[in-house]
């Protein structure tokens, strides 16, 4: 799992990732009660905002950490947000993306040195 300043993370599967928000993410934003996904086929730049979470303190703007297409959406979301508040870097996943260009991952942080950004 790689993170972004911007508190994303992304797992990585041969050129496919799975996107949320970091749990210190979700610790910030207090409970998240709406989510604005991004469409299917959507093509996404690196930190173009990808997606919107509403919580009982702010919205607050999703980044794509790497440039690519949208595949697949969590569409459990939809009716179950607390998801994203129980289970951030697991369940609570927000899409899935093909990523355009793996050497974008090099410009991600590993857990350690996020863990440091935030502490």
């Amino acid at each position: 799992m790689q993170f972004t300043e911007s508190h994303e993370w992304i797992q990585v599967d041969g050129d496919i990732g799975i996107i949320g928000i970091t749990a210190h993410a979700q610790k910030e934003l207090g409970e998240v009660v709406y989510v604005e996904l991004p469409l299917n086929g959507k093509v996404l730049q690196t930190a173009q905002e990808a997606a919107v979470l509403e919580s009982t303190k702010a919205a607050s703007d999703v980044y794509a950490p790497v440039a690519g297409q949208v595949i697949a959406v969590n569409e459990q979301l939809k009716n179950n947000c607390d998801l994203i508040n129980r289970f951030p870097e697991s369940e609570g996943w927000l899409f899935k993306i093909k990523i355009a260009n793996l050497s974008d991952l090099e410009m991600l942080m590993g857990r350690d040195e996020y863990l440091r950004l935030v502490n």
